[in-house]
């Protein structure tokens, strides 16, 4: 931060042994030690709540994108749901047309699916004993 050498300091000690006093020079200096600590922590401390916010919004961006990608895939997949959806729909009515034509032809209907034409039971014959 400052550019102080050693030769400085000596310069600057001996201009407050001179300036302030032997007697009163420990205390200045044990003071001004308190002092200098003090603000290190201070900035150690800004420093650190500056580094917990730029995290903290690397954070909220990250999140928001995975809020985007999660509701684009969401979209995608229920346009495809939607879809297919549709699709089956449109099986389904042309298989029961096919099913209608032929029951009005008289034809037994040999293609049908059985999710479209449920199956008839038959009664089991009872063979006399």
């Amino acid at each position: 931060m400052f550019d102080v050498g050693f030769s400085e300091l000596v310069v600057i000690g001996l201009v407050a042994l001179v300036v302030i006093g032997p007697e009163r020079l420990p205390r200045v200096a044990r003071t001004l030690g308190h002092l200098v600590g003090r603000l290190q922590r201070y900035v150690a401390d800004v420093k650190a709540d500056i580094n917990r916010e730029i995290e903290l919004d690397e954070l909220r961006k990250m999140r928001d994108q995975m809020q985007k990608a999660a509701s684009d895939i969401e979209s995608s997949v229920s346009a495809e749901v939607s879809a297919t959806q549709a699709e089956l729909d449109l099986a389904g009515e042309e298989i029961n047309k096919s099913l209608e034509a032929a029951a009005g032809e008289g034809k037994p209907a040999e293609a049908a699916p059985a999710e479209a034409a449920p199956a008839e039971a038959k009664p089991a014959e009872k063979k006399p004993a």
